[in-house]
Order: structure tokens, then sequence, then C-alpha cells
């Protein structure tokens, strides 16, 4: 609890469209900069440790050399690790730094499609997606849990979901007062519908990968393996190991709640372990755009039960007529 009250390192990410970590590390240092490489596990991180200028108006900065985001936000798309020339959505995008991330491991070739619910938020995704010279995405606003009737076929998709943030308690120490076990239910459903619907946006036939990815700044059991434990027995999906070179094991259990055994591949970021937000990230296979066979039936006893129900209400029109 203490580690989560204290604040994290200050973190950027260099955006190797414009610029090498090499050359902005020098860049910053000569304006009094006091940093290091985040070196251990990330090529484009820098950590700093105190600044003459402002971080967020130097002329690097304004140039779309670098992004200032925390370091575990990095972890996502690192799992995702798109190539070039794919097809990706970034379901819930904004503010948009792993929408510009994920187009510097692309090389600004492919698509991206980055989407968000908020209209407000959407401006911020733009802004970062033009100064940082990104030029293969386009920005869309739609509600992520319909985004399988407006297009699917992703190569991958990253779903960075809404959640609770009890991950980033020192950003935002209202969550410890004002988040009740009804906000995590609530965020529980949503990040459900929005897991589906990222699966069915996915092509299980792609050369390219067929991969989603799941991750909250939550630390709860219920936002985190709950939810993908829901969705294995409902989508044709497996969990894989993130690639990630560090982390703690997912749960497969925890006090009475038992998961898959494959939930053990997912990884946990912890303050206190790792002095990160702490984070949540899944990597998640699908291997048939089929649908499971028990989901399948209760898919079409579903459509059978509104079929039956359509029936009655012409039924009931008739005789109201008569």
């Amino acid at each position: 609890i203490e580690a989560s009250e204290t604040p994290r390192p200050v973190t950027l990410r260099t955006n190797t469209l414009k610029t090498r970590r090499r050359e902005l590390a020098q860049a910053l240092i000569a304006r009094n900069v006091n940093l290091d490489p985040i070196s251990k596990w990330s090529k484009e991180g820098l950590q700093i440790y105190e600044s003459a200028v402002p971080i967020g108006a130097t002329p690097e900065y304004l140039a779309g050399h670098y992004m200032i985001q925390s370091a575990s936000s990095f972890l996502p798309v690192m799992a995702l690790a798109p190539g070039p020339n794919q097809r990706v959505l970034d379901m819930a995008a904004c503010p948009g730094g792993k929408t510009t991330h994920l187009a510097a491991l692309m090389g600004n070739t492919g698509t991206i499609v980055a989407n968000d619910f908020s209209k407000e938020r959407i401006k911020a995704l733009q802004a970062n997606v033009s100064r940082l010279g990104v030029r293969n995405t386009i920005v869309i606003n739609a509600d992520g849990r319909e985004f399988p009737k407006l297009m699917g076929g992703f190569d991958r998709v990253l779903l960075d979901a809404p959640c609770t943030g009890t991950g980033v308690i020192s950003k935002d120490p209202s969550v410890k007062a004002e988040k009740s076990y009804q906000d995590v239910q609530r965020c529980q459903q949503l990040q459900r519908q929005l897991l589906l619907a990222a699966i069915d946006s996915c092509n299980a036939h792609s050369q390219e990968g067929g991969f989603i990815v799941y991750s909250t700044c939550s630390v709860c059991v219920e936002e985190n393996e709950a939810v993908v434990d829901y969705v294995l027995s409902s989508r044709s999906v497996k969990v894989v190991e993130t690639g990630l070179p560090f982390g703690v094991e997912g749960f497969t259990r925890h006090r009475s709640k038992r998961f898959h055994a494959s939930l053990k591949h997912a990884r946990r970021y912890y303050p206190h372990a790792h002095n990160l937000d702490g984070f949540f990230v899944c990597k998640l296979r699908k291997f048939s755009n089929s649908l499971p066979a028990e989901a399948a039936k209760k898919a079409a006893a579903g459509r059978g039960k509104r079929a039956e129900d359509a029936e009655d209400e012409d039924e009931d029109d008739e005789d109201e007529g008569e």
C-alpha cells in the first residue's frame, strides 16, 4: 500500500520514427535533464530524475521526439509485438501513447485503427498522432463493444481496457476512497464485453498473427484473470506467453476461485516489486473464427428464442387486427 502511494518515476518513450534513444538522451542532458536509460527491458525508455526545464515543453517534445508515458504502458505493446504491414486495432486508444508506440514498431507501415469511445479524449489522440509523425493510423470514435459490426479481420488487437485504476493510486489517490466493489463489478462487465469484441475483431487465419493483448492498470483479480477466464469458454482463444522479460505470473487460483491453468502465462506488475504502476498483461491467440461448440449452442438457442418471441409478437399483432 505504501509503494502504491509513492509517485512513480517520470519516464519517456523515445519516438523511434524521428530519433534514437542515445541522440534524445544527449539532447536532454544538454538541457540539464538528469536521466538514465531503462536499459534492462526497454529499447526506447528513459527515466527522468530531475529537470531544469519543463519536460513537456522542450523543443524535442514539441518536435515529437518523445512521449511522456508510464513505463508500465510500454508492456502491452511489447507483448503484442506488431510487425511491418500488419492491420492492427487499438480498441481503447486515448491518449495515444500505445498507438504511437505501435506505429513506431511497425515503422509507419501497415494500418492502425485507433478507436476510442470518448469524443473529448479523441482530440488528445489526434494531437499525439500528429506530433509524433504517425502516418499509418486512422482515428475512429466508436463504442468498442460494437466494433466487430464496423470492421474486422485484424492481424492483431490491443485492448487496454477501462478499469478502476487500482494500480495507479499514486496518480489518483481518490481511487482508495471513491471506488467500491460495485465499481469493480461494473468494470468487469464492460471489460468482458470489450474483450469479446476485441477477439471477434481479430482474424484467426491471419498469417501475421491472430493475437490479442488484454491489459489493465488494475491489480484486482476480478478485472484481470476473471475476465480472461470468462472469454476462454466462449471464444476459440488460448492464453500464450507474453514474451515479456519479467513480471509475476498471473493467478490460477485466488481465494475460493479457480482459473484456467494457462493464466500463469499472464504477467502482473506491482509498485513494490517493480517500481512500476500496478499493471496486468495477458496475450491470447485466436485459433478459430468459429465459436466453441458449447458457446455456439448457447448462441443458437438465443437466436431460436428470439425467433420464437418474434413469432409470438406477430401472432399477437394478428389477433389485435382481428
